[in-house]
């Protein structure tokens, strides 16, 4: 090969070696770019994510529940359901509010007036300790107003308060907390208290797992167990026991009762009336069935007076109850209820109640005792001796005992052969005299009828002669 040919041909393989060197160049930095792209390197100031977008994160990943009243829309103050977006809720005296006036976070807040509230009407599965937090202010103007915090672990049956009370002072928003123990299942109901026409926002209510129960304030007890709704004896010595079945003690906290399983309905209910129990709170009218009663046993519900010609009537009434929600609420369950012919409910037995009331405003308290024997009454489509597919015992008699006393302490050591009993039996028929003066009996009479022991907590040389005494009427 001549000189100038091997020259030619180094100078070639000098090129195609430059050539691989940019080639492999060129591909190494295609690869880290494409590799940067693939991994997403975080830009140094990350957007942020919009509000809303954060809420729906955080809701399934750390609250249990939380609801901004941003969707549904209620705009009367009828009672009456709300889709929310945590589930349905029942209003009261409440709307979603989207005015100027409403301070909220967000389109719209919660608006209640009056004694109103707002509820949940399904549970949220926990045990344990929770922690509720919730946002309020006046409406518009409105600066003064309380309200409770109320929870329910047992699916709405029975209520209790969390925490203390709230005053609302300002249209500023401010936020509560509450803390409650759950054994399973646990609701809240937001309630306004103080009856007055002020309106009160709520806004952003959350719940979450865990915290520490504030202990509830003791309250101070009444002087020799002054009050207590069996302050005057246990008439047929109910118990407590599942095989008292038809003699079952159970205290509802507001009264105390004997209940009959194969009746289904209360034997007797026993109760206290003073100032402190009466105020301002509307009639609740939500009739339900009691949580309380044994599993296996017949579940009265609302709907099982439907049609019979009775009505579902109290016996601690509703209007002895109206200081609190929950006393009034604790009035409507179904072990509260005989079936009553309308007109003695409506009249008779209505004009009795008022006459208690009427005594406590006059400076009295009253210990009651009420009850119901027999079976067989005529409503108002004619005689009964069941309803509800023979579940529940239609009764043919209803006696009630008031025991009389000026406002004071030391109940029982006041009794004495002078305070005055009243005490009536009624036939539980539609016809009756609305005058419940024109049954006037005395206790010693309802005690051979019932079998019962009554008032016998009363000390032994008084109760002989109080059990035979008949009342005036006035």
């Amino acid at each position: 090969m001549s000189k100038k040919k091997r020259k030619k041909k180094k100078q070639q393989k000098g090129s195609s070696s430059l050539a691989i060197i940019v080639i492999l160049i060129i591909a190494a930095f295609a690869v880290t770019t494409c590799s940067r792209k693939i991994t997403g390197d975080k830009p140094t100031s990350p957007a942020k994510k919009s509000s809303h977008k954060k809420n729906t994160t955080t809701r399934t990943g750390i609250f249990l529940l939380a609801e901004d009243f941003e969707s549904g829309s209620k705009t009367n103050y009828n009672s009456g359901d709300v889709e929310l977006s945590s589930g349905t809720w029942k209003f009261k005296d409440a709307v979603t509010g989207n005015l100027e006036e409403d301070h909220k976070t967000g389109m719209q807040a919660l608006r209640i007036r009056g004694n109103g509230m707002a509820g949940m009407k399904f549970d949220i599965p926990v045990k344990g300790t929770v922690t509720v937090t919730l946002r309020y202010a006046g409406y518009g103007m409105d600066k003064a107003g309380t309200w409770e915090l109320w929870a329910s672990v047992n699916h709405g049956q029975s209520y209790f308060r969390a925490g203390d009370p709230v005053s609302v002072t300002s249209g500023v928003l401010k936020t509560a907390t509450f803390t409650a123990k759950s054994t399973g299942t646990i609701r809240f109901d937001i309630r306004k208290t103080d009856a007055g026409n002020s309106r009160i926002n709520f806004d952003i209510f959350r719940v979450t797992a865990g915290g520490k129960v504030i202990p509830a304030k003791p309250e101070g007890k009444p002087a020799g167990g002054d009050d207590d709704n069996m302050l005057l004896g246990n008439p047929s010595n109910a118990g407590e026991s599942l095989v008292m079945a038809n003699n079952y003690l159970m205290d509802k906290g507001y009264y105390v009762l004997s209940y009959n399983r194969d009746k289904g309905a209360p034997n007797w209910v026993s109760w206290h009336v003073s100032r402190k129990d009466l105020g301002k709170m509307s009639r609740a009218n939500d009739f339900r069935p009691d949580a309380d009663i044994p599993g296996s046993w017949y579940q009265v519900s609302q709907t099982s007076y439907m049609g019979s010609g009775f009505d579902r009537g109290h016996n601690c009434p509703s209007g002895d109850r109206t200081a609190t929600r929950a006393a009034n609420e604790s009035t409507f369950l179904m072990t509260n209820m005989i079936p009553q012919a309308p007109n003695h409910n409506q009249h008779l037995w209505k004009n009795l109640e008022e006459y208690t009331r009427e005594l406590v405003m006059k400076g009295n308290e009253v210990y009651v005792i009420m009850g119901s024997y027999g079976s067989g009454g005529t409503g108002s489509k004619g005689l009964a001796r069941t309803i509800d597919g023979r579940k529940v015992t239609v009764p043919d008699h209803i006696w009630k005992i008031l025991v009389v006393l000026p406002e004071g302490n030391n109940d029982l050591l006041r009794i004495n052969k002078n305070t005055r009993i009243i005490a009536v039996n009624t036939p539980n028929k539609n016809n009756v005299n609305i005058r419940w003066s024109a049954y006037l009996t005395s206790v010693e009479e309802i005690e051979k009828a019932t079998r019962y022991r009554l008032l016998d907590k009363i000390p032994q040389v008084v109760r002989q002669e109080l059990v035979k005494k008949i009342d005036n009427g006035q």
